[in-house]
């Protein structure tokens, strides 16, 4: 079914044209979108820890791993239900892309209502459980609970936004994220300065500002984008069809939710290290992620590229994608291991009060988990690459058993290595992880980009309809 010219306006065909320039300027808007929602989960971490103190940061901190392991799971299945609208969309089937939209905002309302009772019902155990410490249990459990109950606008904004950049549109649901963002920023100072509210403040600004970008997402939608404008017969549920967006939806939230388990097992060995070491490595994670956000959004990028061109039946222009976004990334790793080493001790005294007890040893737990990183960072811009093109070409399966290792290395390196090593063990255990799943993505990518050339000389193309 042809495009029509109202939605060429807003939408971009991936499988046709130059694929880097493509690439690049899809990847641009996600890139600021990306560090922008870093930045103001940064604000969050920056004004707790400058306003309230070290113990404060601290508890944020401590909720990190088990928050993204709800929340992760949510926003992997946003991003899973998309990547069938973007097949769908690559194929030209304006009918299914509609049916895959309805689709997937049913499956994603039911799960947030589950999500939402099952975490906030179970956060103060689950902190427990990981050996929270008695002087930022309370403040993290308040942080905590707040952020649960908030997932349902969570999942609203990603799944939105994801089915905008399916359709090859990376720009408005920037718009709208650079005004939450600086929503954010501004409820910060008034919920914890203002109102007095402490962590419970920061929380209730981030899930606040969620919600109004997916609301101006949803508005700005309606407006301009035509394909996305859902008849009645759209909503009709087909168990089938729903099947199929979970085959790709609950491995993509799987994995999300693995690494937060290998995250958890971490944080429940650093938490054994005491506040003010939870506190350099919170600081340090924040810091980080300054980094691989940039190379996320390239990953975005490849799995709506690779989407439409499987969809398209493109496997040339797949492979030359990838290709071009290695070296991309690459180099990307390079810069940002060079950034570390030499301002990382810098940044890390914008999330601290100089007049703070023990600055100095949370700068040093800081510096050493920077350090140790930045030698991996090839190895995470690999699980980026070839993970977003396997999930682009359809294999969700391979998502899960590549988060499996990458859970099972993390619990590896964090049990074994922290015993001789200490702290330095603990700082090891994700790099360990990066590089045993990005082995396992690569030689599965070789294999199954083997095996398309294969069934596309057929003709043959797995679709749902």
């Amino acid at each position: 079914m042809a495009v029509t010219k109202a939605v060429k306006d807003k939408t971009t065909d991936m499988t046709r044209g130059n694929p880097l320039k493509q690439m690049i300027w899809f990847s641009i808007p996600l890139i600021i979108g990306n560090i922008f929602q870093q930045f103001y989960s940064m604000v969050d971490t920056i004004i707790v820890g400058r306003t309230i103190g070290v113990q404060a940061l601290a508890a944020v901190g401590s909720s990190g791993a088990l928050s993204f392991f709800i929340l992760g799971f949510a926003m992997g299945l946003a991003g899973g239900f998309a990547i069938v609208v973007s097949q769908r969309f690559g194929a030209g089937d304006n009918e299914n892309v509609r049916r895959s939209v309805a689709t997937g905002a049913m499956l994603s309302a039911a799960f947030a209502v589950a999500l939402t009772l099952l975490s906030a019902l179970s956060a103060r155990w689950l902190l427990e459980v990981m050996h929270t410490p008695q002087d930022i249990i309370d403040d993290a459990w308040r942080y905590l609970v707040i952020i649960f109950w908030g997932v349902p606008a969570t999942m609203f904004y990603n799944y939105i936004s994801s089915v905008i950049r399916a359709l090859g549109d990376s720009k408005t649901p920037l718009y709208f994220l650079l005004v939450a963002s600086v929503l954010n920023i501004v409820l910060d100072f008034v919920c914890i300065l203002n109102f007095h509210m402490g962590v419970a403040g920061a929380a209730v600004a981030t899930i606040f500002s969620q919600a109004v970008s997916g609301f101006l997402c949803l508005i700005y939608v309606g407006k301009h984008f035509p394909i996305l404008r859902l008849k009645k017969s759209d909503w009709r549920f087909d168990r089938n069809f729903a099947w199929y967006h979970l085959r790709f939806g609950i491995p993509m939230a799987v994995q999300n939710s693995v690494i937060a388990l290998g995250a958890m097992a971490v944080q429940t060995i650093l938490n054994g290290f005491g506040a003010i070491a939870v506190a350099g490595y919170t600081a340090a994670s924040k810091i980080e992620q300054m980094v691989s956000q940039v190379m996320m959004s390239f990953g975005l990028t490849l799995a709506t590229y690779t989407g439409q061109n499987y969809g398209a039946m493109k496997l040339d222009r797949i492979r030359d994608g990838v290709k071009k976004i290695t070296i991309i990334l690459l180099l990307i790793s390079a810069a940002g291991a060079v950034l570390m080493i030499l301002f990382g001790r810098s940044l890390t005294y914008i999330f601290i009060d100089a007049g703070e007890q023990n600055v100095e040893e949370v700068v040093r737990y800081s510096r050493r988990y920077l350090n140790v990183s930045v030698c991996f960072y090839p190895a995470l811009s690999a699980i980026f690459i070839f993970r977003s093109a396997l999930q682009g070409i359809g294999n969700t399966g391979i998502v899960l058993v590549g988060s499996a290792v990458e859970l099972i290395c993390r619990l590896v390196g964090a049990l074994i290595l922290a015993i001789p090593l200490g702290y330095l063990g603990v700082c090891l255990a994700g790099p360990f992880a990066w590089a045993g799943a990005a082995v396992l993505f690569l030689i599965i990518y070789i294999r199954d980009i083997r095996k398309l050339s294969k069934k596309f000389q057929c003709g043959e193309l797995a679709t749902a309809v």
